[in-house]
């Protein structure tokens, strides 16, 4: 990243940047495709059922200072993660009828260049986060659950130049612990039941510390081809646990009960190749994603798996101070076959048609 995102993709870059204002505004949209479960659910009785479709735009804004002497400061607005998933049919509704968790991230940052060819930085991230939890079980019970949180962490990058070619990076995000505090009611049956609790709840659910390393090597044609490891620390996310501010009955019990994750750390592979005209442009780009999630704890909240994305995009420079942007992701995930002996939730079947797209459009604007 050279251009304003370089605030939250690598800050130690914004030292490495011209002397002056860079600002850079996006929309992002995000389609999921209704996830399908065909299967069994601890029990002999078949079903064929699918989630809502989810649809969303998402802002970004991200912004680098002139020299402030020899450092640079910058300031991103992001969504760095989330989650949304919502079924209406059983069993799936009896335990995620909507389970949705909106963050947004405020990540200003340091960049100091330790001489013309390395620099490093720092930045502050707060992260505030929203939760909605919703299963209803007409049989026994339900819940309504909302929760919000504002936390903290930090990050850090590093940027290393050895010849004008080749660029060399280090960023680590580090671990927020997403503390989401707020009313939970619970009811016997469905929401018409009889409302059984009606007060404070909370749960802490982890956003991973990440680590990038990054390679790119830039060739006379002025064509850019770039690699990228990273780890994200999953294994954090060892369990969901909802906690009340009184007992529940008996009946309630299984709401109060920790949920084993288990998630496991994973790997992603990015691969990208940028061609630079007179004022177009052009790149691509292909990734390789691991799922965290184990089929022990594989549930209707996020039946992940593995993954294959590609993307492709194009800016344009109107100007010297204005140039605008366009570009997709497409993310092909796997289907996810799980037996009930190997899960936790006794589901036996297939998850399939979590694939992913993505747009963002954008402008950039110099002063």
């Amino acid at each position: 990243s050279h251009g304003a995102d370089a605030a939250y993709y690598n800050p130690a870059n914004m030292a490495f940047m011209a002397d002056e204002n860079s600002l850079e505004a996006d929309l992002l949209y995000i389609g999921l495709d209704p996830v399908k479960y065909k299967g069994t659910a601890g029990g002999s009785t078949a079903y064929d059922i699918s989630a809502e479709r989810e649809s969303f735009l998402i802002p970004s804004l991200n912004y680098v200072s002139p020299k402030l002497g020899d450092a640079r400061i910058g300031l991103s607005v992001v969504v760095p993660g989330g989650l949304s998933k919502r079924w209406n049919d059983s069993p799936a509704k009896e335990t995620a009828e909507e389970f949705t968790l909106e963050v947004v991230e405020i990540n200003p940052t340091v960049a100091y260049p330790i001489n013309d060819k390395l620099a490093v930085a720092f930045g502050l991230r707060a992260v505030y986060s929203s939760g909605i939890v919703k299963s209803t079980s007409a049989a026994s019970a339900s819940r309504d659950m909302e929760a919000d949180s504002i936390d903290f962490g930090y990050n850090l990058a590093f940027s290393y130049k050895p010849t004008k070619d080749l660029d060399i990076a280090l960023t680590y995000r580090s671990k927020v612990d997403l503390t989401e505090e707020g009313n939970g009611k619970l009811y016997l049956g469905d929401s018409n039941g009889a409302k059984v609790y009606d007060g404070g709840a909370s749960v802490t659910i982890p956003l991973p510390a990440l680590l990038n390393v990054a390679v790119a090597y830039t060739f006379s044609s002025k064509t850019t081809v770039e690699f990228v490891y990273e780890r994200n620390f999953w294994s954090a996310y060892d369990s969901l646990d909802f906690d009340y501010v009184s007992s529940l009955p008996v009946i309630l019990s299984p709401f109060d009960a920790p949920i084993a994750k288990n998630w496991k750390d994973t790997n992603a592979f990015r691969f990208g190749i940028t061609q630079e005209l007179d004022k177009m442009t052009l790149m691509a780009g292909f990734v390789i994603d691991e799922s965290p999630v184990p089929a022990s704890s594989l549930s209707y909240e996020l039946p992940d798996s593995d993954s294959v994305s590609i993307s492709c995009g194009a800016r344009y420079k109107i100007n010297d101070k204005v140039d605008v942007g366009l570009s997709a992701l497409y993310s092909m995930r796997e289907e996810r076959t799980i037996t009930a002996a190997a899960n936790n939730n006794n589901l036996e079947g297939t998850f399939s048609n979590s694939n992913v797209l993505i747009v963002s459009a954008g402008v950039g604007y110099k002063f």
